[in-house]
């Protein structure tokens, strides 16, 4: 259960901002950029959604709680927030589980502008993209929309070895934490605490957690929502989590929207229209209460 490193990563390389910056373009300087391809039509029109009665959504495989398939059914929060964006469009929602990519720009090469090299097709819409200005100047083949919420670094620890507050990275000169191995909180620990062999890497934040509850280690630090989501896998263990302050991290939180092909602006409204209403009555709040995990609105 490995967390996309180009999701996870991409919050290290970008400064998540609100909003999709046309006018901040107009200034923009140009830059390397990934795309190299002769125009062409991609994807499926917002008119053909409609008629076909159904929309496809991209998410990551195996990455609880955000996305997972449980007996051949897609579950998780960006699962549910899908849903709420196909019962405001009134189309069938469908999920298409893919692999996470090395980098943010290769996932969106093979999920929504162009599609892979060997049998690969763009999804209507992708989920779990974070957000950042530049960046959405550099990539014009893709609408990066629809905020839909907040992720940060956080720490997990038990509640017995840190009984007065929770622990900050500082205290991992001389106490145990796990970690996913090269991900944000590996090199921001690797970055601020040098070669100390407290930091225990594992494969993923889950099984960070696991070790956790497991008592292999006093704290884990990693995504929020991986996190308590570890952590309700556990209840039987005394853990909890925090977010210390993180000196020396500049990408500490993120805001996750979506992505569609820049060609098909009108379904970006629309699904931008359905994510502010469920925003603001209230409906992505009760999905993240109803997985126990921390809602954190995106910026206005």
């Amino acid at each position: 259960m490995r967390a996309p490193r180009s999701v996870v990563l991409s919050a290290l390389a970008c400064l998540v901002l609100p909003g999709v910056a046309f006018a901040r373009c107009e200034g923009h300087v140009p830059q390397p950029k990934p795309q190299n391809t002769f125009p062409q039509d991609v994807g499926r029109s917002f008119d053909r959604i409609l008629e076909e009665g159904w929309i496809e959504f991209a998410v990551y495989e195996d990455f609880p709680p955000w996305s997972i398939e449980e007996k051949g059914e897609a579950h998780g929060v960006d699962v549910e927030i899908g849903k709420l964006v196909a019962a405001a469009l009134g189309v069938e929602p469908r999920f298409r589980l893919v692999q996470a990519g090395e980098t943010l720009d290769a996932d969106l090469i093979n999920y929504v502008w162009k599609g892979a090299v060997v049998g690969g097709h763009v999804s209507d819409v992708m989920l779990h993209v974070p957000y950042d200005s530049d960046y959405a100047c550099r990539i014009e083949q893709v609408t990066f929309t629809g905020q839909y919420a907040r992720e940060a670094i956080a720490i997990a620890y038990d509640k017995a070895g840190y009984p007065d507050k929770g622990p900050t990275p500082s205290y991992f000169r001389f106490d145990t934490v796990a970690v996913e191995n090269d991900s944000i909180s590996d090199f921001h620990l690797t970055s601020l605490l040098g070669p100390v062999d407290k930091i225990r890497r594992y494969r993923s934040t889950a099984l960070a957690v696991e070790a956790l509850a497991g008592g292999e280690t006093m704290a884990a630090m990693g995504p929020r929502a991986q996190l308590q989501a570890g952590i309700a896998a556990h209840p039987v263990a005394a853990l909890a989590v925090h977010e210390p302050p993180l000196v020396g991290m500049a990408r500490g939180k993120w805001t996750l929207g979506v992505a569609v092909n820049f060609q098909h602006k009108d379904l970006a409204y629309a699904v931008d229209d359905a994510l502010a209403a469920a925003l603001a009555d209230g409906r992505i709040a009760a999905i993240f209460q109803a997985y126990g995990l921390t809602f954190e609105p995106p910026p206005r």
